[in-house]
């Protein structure tokens, strides 16, 4: 009986180290209003994200990649979102006009 408890936490165990990396190579795409005038970098939830043109891309995103938080940074630094998702999902239209408030609500430097 221990040897079957022992063999099946050990298969969770593998199962989920595999899934692990899997979601974190699938790449996530912020789809921006207007393009940026050049190509742009900067880091965002974890993950470098690169600009060009109308959309912003990481290949290497990390657990919090794909976070609202992430998607503010994004819409502050780039410019109002269309869309952000990756191939399994994308953000709905409330959580996209949250990310893009952030443009609205920084404050004016001194």
């Amino acid at each position: 009986m221990k040897l079957q408890t022992l063999f099946a936490a050990s298969a969770a165990l593998i199962s989920i180290s595999f899934a692990a990396p899997a979601l974190a190579d699938e790449t996530v795409v912020a789809k921006l209003q207007s393009p940026v005038a050049k190509a742009t970098k900067f880091i965002a939830g974890g993950a470098m994200f690169v600009c060009e043109a109308d959309a912003c891309t990481t290949e290497t995103p990390a657990s919090e990649t794909f976070t609202t938080g992430t998607c503010k940074t994004i819409a502050k630094k780039a410019g109002a979102l269309t869309s952000f998702g990756n191939i399994r999902t994308t953000f709905a239209a409330d959580q996209l006009a949250i990310c893009n408030s952030a443009q609205t609500t920084q404050v004016p430097k001194k």
